[in-house]
Order: C-alpha cells, then sequence, then structure tokens
C-alpha cells in the first residue's frame, strides 16, 4: 500500500492485463516455484539452451522439408460437335503442350526439393561431427540453389494457386537453413554472422522463437542488454499471447515459460545504473532553487514531527499579517551603496528579518511555496550572495549577520536548511543545518533535522550518530524518537523501532504520530490485533484524522475486505483532500475488488481517475506513477497509447526524490519501452490483451 507511513509501495498483480510490465510479464509477479528456472540461472554461463538446430535434438517448430506437390496434368476433353479436323488438332496440340510445361516444372520444383534436403542433411551430418563452419557453408550452399532456382517458380504458365504454393514452401525452407546456418555461426564464435541470419528469420517469421532466444543469447553475451530485453519480451509476449484465452478465465499458461523467470530482473538491473545516471543528469541540470515542492500536506505532515511546531506556529500567528511585514519592506530604502558598510549592513539586515518573518507567516498559512521564496530571498540577502564577486565580500556578510538578532538568525538558517531539504538539496540543507548547530549545540531538533538529511542521503550510521546525540542531551526528546524508529525500520530492525515508539508514547500519549508509526510497526509484524487497538486509541485524540482512516484502510485491505477498505480511504480523502494516500489505496482496493455483473475486468478506470487524482494532489506521490503506468499500458488499445506511458514515466521521473523511487520509476520505464519494441518487432499492434 501507498502508506505515508512507511513510504512502501505495494505492487499488485492487476489481472490479465498486466502484461505490461515485469510484473504483468508472468515472470516476476509469478509466484510458481520453477525449478528448472533455478537451475539454469545457476549454471556458469546463465545462457539459453543453444540446442536449437531446425530438425535436430529433438521436434521443430518449423516444418523443415515440405515437398510440393505435383501439379496436376491437364485433361483434354473431345470435341463435341463436328468442328473442323485442323481446328481440333491445334486445340489438342495447345493443350499437350501446356501440360507438358506444368509436368516439367513440377518435376523442376521436385528436383529442386529433394537436392535442398540432400544438402540438408549433409550439413547436419557435419554438424554433429562439429564441423560448424563446414556445416554453415553447406547450409549456404543450399540457400544459394533457392535463390537461382526462385524466379523459375515465378514462371507465367504456372498457375497462381501452384505458384504461390512452391513459393510458400520455399520460404519455409528458406527460414529453416538460415536458422540452421545461424546455430552453426554461433557455434563457430560468429555471432555477428549468427545475428545476421536470426534478423534474417525474423523478418521472415517475427514469432519465430528459435531465431530469437538464439539472438537473445548473442546480445547478451556482448552486454547489449537493452537489445537482449526486448528479445525477452518479445518471447514473452508471444507466449502469453498464445495463452490468452486461457489467461482470460484464470487458467494457467500452458507449457513452460520461454526463459527463465528471473531473467527480465537480470536485465533490468543490468541496464538501471545507465538509466537512473540519464535521470540523475536531467535532474542536476535543473537549477536546485526551480526544483518542485512536495505537496502541502506532505511538508505539512514533515513539520509536525518536530517538536518545535507548535512554538513557531504561535510565533508566526502572534507576529503579524502577510501585509505588516510587506508594508514594512515597502519603506525600507531601495539602494544603500555598499561603501557605506554599517548602514548597506543594517538595510539588508532588516530587509532580511521581515522577509524571514513574512516566510514564516505564510509557512503559517501553509502557503509553501511563497514561503520559501521568503527564506530563500532573506537567506541571499544576509549571504551577500549579490556581492558575491566584491573584495569586501566576507566583511560584508560579517556586518548582515551582526545587525540581525541572534535568534532570527538562527532561525533563518534552520528555515534556509529545511527550504534545501525540501527540494532534496542536501548538502546545502545539511551546511545550514550545521552552521545553526554551531549557534546552537544544544539544540536537539537541530541534530534530528541533521539526521534526516543523512537518512535521505542513505548514510544511516551517521543519523544514528546523531539520533544518539540528541537523546543523550534530551531523553524525552519525542522527535528523535519518532524518526529514529522510521530509520529502525528502514533498516529492518522492527523490535528496536517499536521500543522507541511505545518510549514516545508513554511519554507524550497523544503523540498521534507515533501511535500511527506503531500501527505500522504491529501490521509489519502481522499483529493486526494490535494494530487496531493503536488506531482506537490515535482517533479517539483525532477523530477527523485523514492518516487514522487510511491505516484502518489499510488493516482492511490486508484481511482482503476491499469493499470496506475504499469506504476508509474515501473517509480520509474527505478529512483531507491534500493527503495522497488514500487515492493510491483506493485505486489499489478497486483493482483487487471481484467483477461483478459478469465483467471479467476490474473497474480500472475507476482507478486510473483515483490515482491521477493523486498525482494532482501530490505530483512526488511516486507510487501513483508506478501503479498509473501498468494500469495505462495494459488498456492501450494501440501502441501509440503505449507510448504515452513513458511520457508519464518521465514526468515522475522529474519528481523523484529518493534512490529507491528513481530506481522504481526508471525500471518502469525500462520495461514500457522493451515491451513497446518487442511489440513492434512481433507486428503486434497493442499490448493490450483483453
Amino acid at each position: 500500500m501507498g502508506s505515508s507511513s512507511n513510504q512502501q509501495t505495494t505492487y499488485i498483480v492487476i489481472g490479465l492485463a498486466a502484461i505490461v510490465s515485469a510484473a504483468a510479464l508472468w515472470y516476476i509477479t509469478s509466484k510458481k516455484d520453477d525449478a528448472t528456472a533455478k537451475a539454469k540461472s545457476k549454471s556458469k554461463s546463465k545462457s539459453l539452451p543453444t540446442k536449437d538446430i531446425d530438425g535436430m535434438g529433438g521436434k521443430s517448430v518449423d516444418s523443415g522439408m515440405t515437398p510440393t506437390k505435383s501439379n496436376v496434368a491437364a485433361r483434354t476433353s473431345n470435341a463435341s460437335t463436328s468442328a473442323s479436323t485442323a481446328t481440333a488438332a491445334t486445340t489438342s496440340t495447345a493443350a499437350a503442350s501446356s501440360s507438358k510445361s506444368k509436368s516439367s516444372e513440377a518435376d523442376d520444383d521436385k528436383a529442386l526439393h529433394r537436392r535442398i534436403e540432400e544438402i540438408d542433411r549433409a550439413g547436419k551430418a557435419l554438424f554433429k561431427e562439429k564441423k560448424f563452419m563446414e556445416a554453415a557453408e553447406t547450409f549456404t550452399e543450399a540457400l544459394d540453389l533457392i535463390e537461382q532456382k526462385r524466379p523459375s517458380t515465378k514462371s507465367s504458365s504456372t498457375s497462381d494457386n501452384d505458384s504461390t504454393k512452391s513459393s510458400s514452401s520455399l520460404t519455409r525452407q528458406i527460414i529453416t537453413l538460415t536458422n540452421n546456418r545461424s546455430a552453426m555461426y554461433e557455434k563457430a564464435s560468429f555471432p555477428d554472422l549468427a545475428l545476421s541470419d536470426c534478423d534474417a528469420v525474423l523478418t521472415l517469421d517475427p514469432a519465430h522463437t528459435k531465431a530469437r532466444t538464439r539472438r537473445l543469447r548473442i546480445l547478451e553475451s556482448q552486454n547489449r542488454h537493452t537489445e537482449a530485453l526486448v528479445e525477452v519480451c518479445a518471447l514473452q509476449l508471444r507466449y502469453m499471447n498464445d495463452n490468452r484465452d486461457k489467461l482470460r478465465i484464470g487458467l494457467p499458461p500452458t507449457g513452460n515459460p520461454p526463459v527463465p523467470q528471473n531473467k527480465i530482473e537480470e536485465l533490468v538491473t543490468l541496464i538501471q545504473p545507465e538509466e537512473m545516471k540519464r535521470a540523475q543528469d536531467a535532474m542536476a541540470a535543473r537549477d536546485a532553487e526551480e526544483r518542485a515542492l512536495p505537496s502541502t500536506y506532505t511538508i505539512t505532515q514533515l513539520l509536525k514531527s518536530f517538536s518545535g511546531y507548535n512554538k513557531w506556529m504561535g510565533e508566526a500567528a502572534k507576529g503579524g499579517t502577510v501585509g505588516k511585514f510587506t508594508s514594512q519592506m515597502e519603506d525600507l530604502f531601495d539602494s544603500i551603496p555598499r561603501k557605506n558598510l554599517t548602514a548597506f549592513a543594517d538595510n539588508m539586515a532588516t530587509k532580511a528579518t521581515l522577509l524571514f518573518h513574512r516566510g514564516r507567516r505564510y509557512a503559517f498559512e501553509k502557503d509553501f511555496v511563497k514561503a520559501v521564496q521568503d527564506f530563500d530571498e532573506a537567506f541571499a540577502l544576509v549571504e551577500d550572495k549579490k556581492g558575491s564577486g566584491d573584495e569586501n565580500h566576507e566583511e560584508v556578510k560579517e556586518e548582515i549577520v551582526k545587525a540581525m538578532e541572534k535568534d532570527d538568525y538562527a532561525r533563518l538558517l534552520e528555515w534556509a536548511g529545511m527550504c534545501k531539504h525540501l527540494r532534496y538539496e542536501l548538502k546545502g540543507a545539511l551546511e545550514c543545518y550545521e552552521r545553526c548547530s554551531e549557534l546552537e549545540p544544544e539544540n536537539t531538533e537541530l541534530l534530528v533535522k541533521r539526521a534526516g538529511v543523512k537518512m535521505d542521503g542513505t548514510q544511516h550510521a551517521e543519523a544514528e550518530t546523531l539520533f544518539a546525540e540528541a537523546l543523550m542531551l534530551n531523553p524525552t526528546a519525542s522527535d528523535a524518537l519518532l524518526h529514529r524508529a522510521n530509520l529502525r525500520m528502514l533498516q529492518q530492525k522492527v523490535a528496536e523501532s517499536e521500543s522507541d515508539l511505545e518510549t514516545c508514547i508513554r511519554l507524550f500519549p497523544n503523540n498521534l504520530l507515533a501511535r500511527l508509526r506503531l500501527a505500522t510497526v504491529y501490521m509489519a509484524k502481522e499483529d493486526m490485533d494490535g494494530a487496531k487497538r493503536m488506531l482506537d486509541t490515535a482517533e479517539e485524540y483525532d477523530p477527523e484524522s485523514s492518516e487514522v482512516h487510511c491505516y484502518r484502510g489499510e488493516l482492511h485491505f490486508a484481511h482482503g475486505e476491499f469493499g470496506n477498505a475504499k469506504e476508509e480511504f474515501e473517509k480520509a480523502m474527505k478529512c483531507d483532500a491534500d493527503n495522497p494516500t488514500p487515492y493510491v489505496n483506493a485505486a489499489l482496493a478497486v483493482v483487487n475488488t471481484p467483477p461483478t455483473n459478469g465483467s471479467m475486468m476490474p473497474d480500472f478506470p475507476e482507478a486510473v481517475k483515483l490515482l491521477e487524482k493523486a498525482i494532482e494532489v501530490d505530483p512526488m506521490m511516486h507510487a501513483a506513477y508506478v501503479q498509473l503506468g501498468q494500469m495505462k499500458l495494459s488498456m492501450a488499445t494501440d501502441l501509440s497509447k503505449a507510448k504515452d506511458v513513458v511520457e508519464l514515466y518521465d514526468k515522475g521521473l522529474e519528481y523523484c526524490r529518493t534512490p529507491e523511487e528513481l530506481k522504481d520509476i526508471c525500471s518502469m520505464r525500462i520495461l514500457t519501452i522493451a515491451q513497446i519494441d518487442a511489440a513492434h518487432a512481433l507486428k503486434m499492434e497493442t499490448l493490450n490483451m483483453q
């Protein structure tokens, strides 16, 4: 579930339509224990079987040598009237000539097929002797013979029907011979020649399993993982398409999967680094200050998790209105020369202070975009950003700081750090927090915020040290206990996380966030009764909490009570329409609800609307992109609509904050592109298996 408490995503199997992703391609989502696949995956080369010579090593998928039937000799009939002897003789001669011509061509076809069979047998004999290149040359001889004789099969004297039969037979022979030659090239370690022949086979028969499997194997050996993934997807798509009727009614596919179950995951893992680097480079190219902020709901929940929340909210409420601070700034001098150091510094300090207070008021009103703008501008003033190239830059900075009230300057640094952290500018955020800590070394909240930056940077050991330092200074620091519990859940230290949360609740019984987090811990331990008790108590403290209803919905979901789960998620939406989590969870409840009224599929359109609403509410709701992409791809009626899903993932990548989020969406994007390319290769018009 897309729970805000543990920020973990549960990926669901969205029925038969899930062909569109690794989860949908049977191999990632399948829970079947494939002992054969595991054995193959442990082999030294990790390659696919090479026993794919047509007509050898088992029954071939190709028809092999299928001689064309002889043309039926034309018959002449006696004249029914007393026509002239000359006319009758002419007619009889023409008919006999035509019959002789057709019979001759049929004999030629038979001779050609016999000769090809002889050459083919010779090639296979060489293969058995492991004379691979000699075998390849033999298959080439047969192919050249077909090419030389092919024009004669198109003689105008041959009927269209007979010509078509002959051409079809020769095409099948070309496919068989070319595939066999490709196998010889691969055995002889000429992969490029083998690939060329695979391409030739697939041009004539896009669904040719042996050629596609060999192509996959060779591409893997050349570390061409992206192309190899396309071949895997093509094999999978054909397999699923061949079994679509069974899948529609919930029956398992016939036969074994064409490739090991772990092949997709293996290839995606190999492709991911380059794809993630591309996405990270694109993110780095954007100015940090231009990065989007999290949703209003997300920011509010984060701010509430710190112990100083009520204090600064009270100060902001009493400090004055936005209009008051704006009016005071308008009364300041527009420009004072830098050479008048004291006056210049005082003016900058006053303006920075007013911007800070107005920004805090905006934060109080939950207008975080304007709040961040004011905090950024105030921080730029105290840093003398515009004068960074001047000789007296450091002196000016020092004078501006001196001119500010110490607490205002410290709080500005703290808020500047928070703004940078919200935009995931971790280095800048940490610098601001550390400078503030130098001014207030016993401020435990600053230590907790620094630990939060370390957590987002996956520096868990350093985060642990900062939490320990905070709790040493103040053993009752609720925010330190709360955030350390989150860290320990990430580290899968469930018992230690539970201990921190129980301590927090014992010290502060009305701490709603701690109770919600503890409910999550109980759910992780599958203690549903304990989770329910904790949610019941949490609801007593805040009956209108969106989070409480969301967690209750997750409990119902875990019990398979999807209707009840959806009702709770809808209550969560009503309590706070800006909370994106219940929209995602409600969508999952919809697609897991058994169809009614004779329908074979869940209500995907409703689920799509809910997921789109989640992204509208919070463009950073990463779980919504993952689920929405899968559903839209499964519903795409043509490949152009399938390509829209790639654009959706590109949008999601712009809002990724953590390496885990980036990895998830990159994986889905990689798979989507591979499946679209595979569908093109198979000449399919859609990925929809409905």
